[in-house]
C-alpha cells in the first residue's frame, strides 16, 4: 500500500485532461463566491491549500504556498501545463497560474483586475484554449480573458468547453420527460451552429467523446 502523505486533505480527484496527474484541495473559506461574501463582511480569508500529486510514483507537489486572501480554483491539464485559478481579495486581482510540470516551475500568472466582473459567482477556468469565463445565471456567458465577449444564451445552459471557434454548452429539458442536449456556438458570433443529442465527456488523455 502507498502513503500520500496530504497532511490531513483526505481525497484526491483526477485532473481533467490527463491521466498522470491528480489533486487534492481544501476550501476553508468555502468556495470563490462565499469567499467573496466572507472578504465583503470584513472577515480575512484564510487561504486555499492546493496539492498536486502525480501518478504513479505519488509525488506531491504544492505549486504555491497557502496565502492568507487567497482563494484557488480547482486545476485542470491544458496544452501540457496544470492551470488554476486564483483570487486575491485583499489585493483586488484574479490571478491566472500555469505550473510547468516538466520543469516543476509555476509561471507568472497572468493577472485580472477583479473590479472588472461583477462578482465570483462560477468564475472559472476552462480549456482549449485556456479561457477565464464567468456564467452569472442570467442568461448570459461572459468571456473575461484572454479576450473580452458576452454571449446570450438560455438560463438552461451551462458551459462545458472551447474548441478552436466553437463552443459547447450543455441545455437539459423537461418536456416532460428530463433530457439533456449539447449546443454548439460560433465563438465569434454566438450563434447556434448546431445542436446534438446526448452529452460530450472529457477523457483523461484529453480527448472529448461525444456519447449519444
Amino acid at each position: 500500500m502507498k502513503r500520500i502523505d496530504t497532511e490531513g486533505i483526505t481525497y484526491l480527484q483526477p485532473l481533467d485532461g490527463t491521466d498522470q496527474w491528480y489533486y487534492s484541495i481544501d476550501f476553508p473559506d468555502g468556495d470563490m463566491y462565499e469567499a467573496e461574501e466572507l472578504h465583503a463582511m470584513g472577515r480575512e480569508i484564510t487561504g486555499t491549500r492546493l496539492l498536486l500529486v502525480h501518478y504513479l510514483d505519488g509525488e506531491i507537489i504544492e505549486p504555491i504556498k497557502r496565502k492568507k486572501g487567497l482563494c484557488l480554483g480547482r486545476p485542470l491539464f491544458c496544452d501540457g501545463r496544470i492551470c488554476f485559478l486564483g483570487v486575491h481579495f485583499r489585493e483586488g486581482i484574479i490571478h491566472v497560474f500555469e505550473y510547468d510540470p516538466q520543469a516543476r516551475r509555476l509561471n507568472e500568472p497572468v493577472l485580472v483586475p477583479l473590479r472588472e466582473v461583477e462578482n465570483c459567482y462560477n468564475l472559472m477556468l476552462h480549456n482549449s484554449p485556456l479561457t477565464l469565463s464567468r456564467q452569472p445565471g442570467n442568461g448570459t456567458f461572459e468571456i473575461l480573458w484572454p479576450e473580452r465577449k458576452t454571449y446570450s444564451i438560455d438560463v438552461r445552459e451551462s458551459f462545458f468547453l472551447r474548441e478552436g471557434s466553437r463552443l459547447y454548452f450543455n441545455i437539459w429539458y423537461e418536456d416532460p420527460d428530463y433530457r439533456e442536449e449539447t449546443i454548439v456556438r460560433d465563438a465569434e458570433t454566438g450563434e447556434i451552429i448546431e445542436t446534438l443529442k446526448g452529452d460530450l465527456f472529457l477523457m483523461p488523455n484529453g480527448e472529448i467523446w461525444h456519447v449519444g
